[in-house]
């Protein structure tokens, strides 16, 4: 596991944001441990925020709003029960995964702002490959418009918050096997005009390495304390 540092943007208090890339898929319990763990010493002042970058090997997990019968066909992977919010969703190769552990007590303590800064940070970062994201009113995540009435999701967001520190995070498509949201109804969306793509299917040849360096050069203007919700 190697670790990077980036400034990051971090209220005047607090010393900016540690950066860590996995360069090995890490196991969906591992990777829950040590943000339990993180958080932990977030909030006793014992280590800086943190955001962790990394694959993990193919699995579904479910959240808190999940409903058993949108988990269609699990094909074998492992399912894991997340304390996140949200319905079902796959993990795995290709897909980058960024688990944000922030101090909200003194970013505002707003958890629905947290979400919307997750969400800004997805679209700034598409932007760098002229990829408009955008929200959708009473739909989690960033959707493309695909024309014709179709949309497709091409990131996921699923947040918990313990004791004003927040972790889990968000998870964008580069370039995964898509065929395994067909095991699920990802996040219980039935409707057949909305499905779920990546920056590859869409015909961009994106590497990971190439998302990372948008993820870091976007995350001060999205988490830029003050910053007005648009």
């Amino acid at each position: 596991m190697t670790a990077f540092i980036s400034r990051g943007s971090a209220p005047a208090d607090t010393a900016a944001p540690e950066w860590r890339v996995a360069r090995a898929p890490v196991d969906y319990p591992t990777a829950v441990a040590e943000m339990e763990a993180r958080v932990a010493e977030i909030r006793n002042n014992a280590a800086p925020e943190l955001i962790w970058l990394l694959e993990h090997p193919a699995l579904y997990t479910a959240g808190t709003s999940a409903q058993a019968e949108d988990l269609v066909n699990a094909g074998g992977l492992p399912v894991y029960e997340s304390g996140r919010g949200g319905q079902y969703t796959w993990h795995g190769p290709g897909q980058r995964v960024a688990y944000v552990m922030l101090d909200l007590a003194r970013r505002g303590a707003d958890v629905r702002r947290h979400v919307h800064d997750l969400e800004e940070w997805i679209i700034r970062a598409l932007a760098h490959f002229n990829v408009k994201g955008e929200r959708r009113r009473g739909r989690v995540g960033i959707w493309i418009d695909r024309g014709g009435g179709r949309e497709d999701k091409i990131a996921a967001i699923g947040v918990r918050v313990r004791r004003w520190v927040s972790y889990h995070g968000i998870a964008i498509n580069v370039e995964p096997d898509l065929s395994y949201y067909a095991g699920i109804v990802p996040c219980g969306i039935r409707d057949p005009n909305l499905g779920v793509t990546s920056l590859v299917d869409l015909g961009l040849p994106v590497t990971m390495e190439d998302l990372d360096t948008a993820l870091a050069a976007t995350f001060d203007a999205a988490f830029e304390p003050g910053r007005s919700e648009q």
